[in-house]
């Protein structure tokens, strides 16, 4: 019932939209509200509409986080931003994992807000450091009948590739995609 609420509520609506609250140029320092329209919020549910497994939610939150970077991309210039830190570094829009931790919980926390996640819930983003050095932070979510958490790192990919998601564990002991 939850769900057709939901696709009622994103029916084509003139002039509707969604704030959310992203952030980037390392660390936070800028701050944009980019607008999601109900066009751009139908195409995030469409990732959704044949999920039936926890594991299918995950593939799906993976590329979904993509989709809303490159939306926000349409507006803020983050389309700039390349995986990690050195590619990108003093451009304009670039992104460290605070920036993508922020910018992955909020979108993370839209999907919670419009029940597109149905086998996961969004926990507070989640941090890692090996010797105190490299710190690294990701956004996260639990799998609701098992518990497990999992990270979710956009910060590896260019904006507006799908975001990787290691069970937490794995992500903790320094997974990467470059492994």
């Amino acid at each position: 019932m939850k769900f057709l609420l939901t696709l009622l509520c994103l029916w084509p609506v003139a002039g509707w939209a969604v704030n959310v609250d992203i952030c980037y140029n390392y660390d936070c320092a800028v701050h944009a509200k980019v607008l999601l329209t109900s066009t751009q919020m139908r195409n995030v549910r469409e990732l959704f509409i044949d999920v039936s497994t926890p594991q299918q939610e995950r593939d799906a939150i993976s590329l979904s986080i993509g989709m809303l970077e490159a939306y926000a991309a349409e507006q803020t210039p983050t389309g700039n931003d390349k995986g990690g830190n050195v590619a990108d570094n003093g451009v304009d829009g670039r992104m460290d994992c605070i920036d993508h931790s922020h910018n992955t919980t909020a979108y993370l926390q839209l999907l919670k807000r419009f029940g597109f996640l149905a086998y996961h819930d969004v926990l507070e983003p989640v941090e890692r450091a090996p010797m105190l050095v490299n710190v690294h932070w990701a956004g996260q979510i639990v799998e609701l009948s098992s518990g497990r958490k999992f990270a979710v790192d956009s910060w590896f990919r260019d904006n507006g590739a799908p975001a990787v998601i290691y069970p937490l564990q794995d992500w903790l002991s320094g997974a990467s995609p470059d492994e």
